[in-house]
């Protein structure tokens, strides 16, 4: 190999020879075979650069990979008729989380049951006001931030995070009440359905 800097030439009559990086010297010694008819050379690229990339593999995007978070904090939740988890983000930051689960320090469904009133089970707090909750026992500003959330809030979580400054709320799938498009559409709350921005 002879000379230095970006795009030096390789000398196949003596690849050993010139001086080497210890990054290109290991490289060149994996991906040569040697012969009696002399070196052959299996591929090449800038003297001290990374080899190439087979494939490029694609991102998530920022949506869905703060979704798949929320998912996971879901599995947090402790009433069995719905497990929820809800994210706030701001600057691609999390502030908070939370999931559907008793008040701090009761019993949980999982253990008691439910407490029924009109098909509803009231034992448990919501999942986004769980992660509102939690924010404000830290003093955690979430003013401007989005909502990542499992499913589409209550009425009466809307109302709640709507208050608290969120300006975006991200769902993947529709749960109960339209008045929430309506009021978030009147409110300038952008809702998002996950599944339909990624054409699913």
């Amino acid at each position: 190999m002879s000379g230095s800097g970006a795009g030096a030439v390789l000398n196949t009559d003596d690849p050993l020879r010139g001086a080497f990086d210890s990054y290109t010297f290991r490289y060149w010694m994996r991906n040569w075979s040697g012969t009696r008819l002399g070196w052959k050379p299996m591929r090449s690229f800038g003297w001290g650069s990374s080899p190439p990339s087979s494939a490029m593999k694609k991102r998530k995007d920022w949506d869905s990979y703060f979704m798949d978070i929320a998912t996971k904090v879901a599995e947090r939740a402790t009433c069995d008729r719905k497990h929820v988890g809800a994210v706030i983000v701001r600057d691609k930051t999390i502030l908070s989380t939370g999931y559907n689960g008793s008040v701090r320090g009761l019993a949980h469904c999982d253990d008691i049951g439910h407490l029924m009133e009109s098909t509803h089970c009231v034992r448990t707090v919501h999942a986004e006001a769980n992660a509102v909750a939690q924010a404000a026992k830290n003093g955690v500003a979430i003013g401007g931030s989005v909502l990542y959330v499992t499913a589409s809030p209550c009425w009466n979580c809307f109302k709640l995070v709507a208050n608290a400054g969120v300006i975006r709320i991200v769902y993947k799938e529709f749960y109960r009440d339209s008045r929430v498009m309506e009021f978030a559409e009147e409110a300038g709350i952008q809702m998002v359905c996950i599944d339909e921005k990624n054409g699913r």
